[in-house]
C-alpha cells in the first residue's frame, strides 16, 4: 500500500525536477554562447527542423554586417539599447499603466528581450512568457557584451518564413550581402521584422516606406545612441 501511495509522489517530484532543469537550462547556456565561433539556434528554427521544413540561415560576424543595418535595427526596435539593462522599464512602465487604464498598448520589448524569446521561448503573448522572458533578458544582457547580444539577435531574428538572420534576409531581399546594404535597404529591413510573413523589404507597401522614412531620419542621428557598438 505504501509503495502504491509513493509512486504518484514520485512521479510528481520527478516532473518538478524536469520543470526546474528546464527552467535553468537557459541560463546554464548564456555562457556557453559567449564565444564568436558559437552559433546558437532558436527555436522556431528547431520547431521547422523538427517538422521537416528546414530553414535559410546563413552566420554573419557582426564587423561584417553593414552599420547602417545597425543603425536602422537599433533605430526602429530598441532606441535605448546602449543605455538599458536587458529591460527599458520606463518603457515597461508606462506599457502596464496603459494597460491599467484599459488603453491599447504598445510593445516595450527590448532586443536582449526579443533575443532571449527567440533564442529559448516561443511567439505569442502570454504572462507566462512574459515572466520567463524578464529575468533571461537581464541576465543575457549582464553575461554578453552588448556586441555579442546584437550579433546574436541578427543572426536569429525572423526575415521571412524560412529566412532567419541578416545575411539570408539580403541576399533573399537583395541580392547582396549584409555588409553591402545600403541605408534604405537597411531601413526597409528593419521595419519588415515586426512583421516577417506580411512585409517584404524588396517590394515595400506605401506604409512600409513610410515607416522606413523614419527610421531612416533616426538612423542618420543615432551617435551616441549606438556608442556602445562602435569604439
Amino acid at each position: 500500500m505504501t509503495s502504491r501511495k509513493s509512486r504518484p509522489q514520485r512521479l510528481l517530484r520527478r516532473l518538478v525536477l524536469v520543470l526546474i532543469l528546464l527552467l535553468l537550462l537557459p541560463y546554464v547556456l548564456l555562457p556557453l554562447y559567449l564565444p564568436s565561433f558559437v552559433h546558437p539556434v532558436s527555436t522556431p528554427m528547431l520547431a521547422r527542423l523538427a517538422t521537416f521544413q528546414g530553414y535559410d540561415r546563413q552566420w554573419v560576424a557582426f564587423d561584417d554586417i553593414a552599420p547602417v543595418l545597425v543603425q536602422s535595427v537599433m533605430m526602429s526596435e530598441d532606441g535605448q539599447f546602449c543605455n538599458h539593462h536587458g529591460v527599458d522599464w520606463r518603457e515597461y512602465r508606462a506599457v502596464i499603466d496603459q494597460a491599467l487604464a484599459g488603453e491599447e498598448t504598445r510593445g516595450a520589448s527590448t532586443i536582449p528581450m526579443q533575443t532571449v524569446k527567440n533564442l529559448y521561448l516561443w511567439n505569442g503573448r502570454s504572462y507566462l512568457r512574459k515572466g520567463l522572458e524578464l529575468p533571461l533578458a537581464l541576465a543575457a544582457d549582464a553575461v554578453w557584451s552588448k556586441k555579442r547580444l546584437m550579433e546574436i539577435y541578427l543572426n536569429i531574428a525572423e526575415w521571412g518564413p524560412g529566412v532567419y538572420g541578416i545575411e539570408a534576409a539580403a541576399q533573399n531581399q537583395f541580392g547582396i550581402p549584409a555588409a553591402k546594404l545600403s541605408r534604405r535597404q537597411a531601413a526597409l529591413l528593419a521595419v519588415s521584422l515586426p512583421d516577417p510573413d506580411g512585409r517584404q523589404a524588396a517590394a515595400p507597401s506605401a506604409h512600409m516606406n513610410a515607416l522606413a522614412n523614419r527610421v531612416e531620419r533616426l538612423a542618420r542621428k543615432s551617435g551616441s545612441y549606438i556608442s556602445c557598438l562602435y569604439d
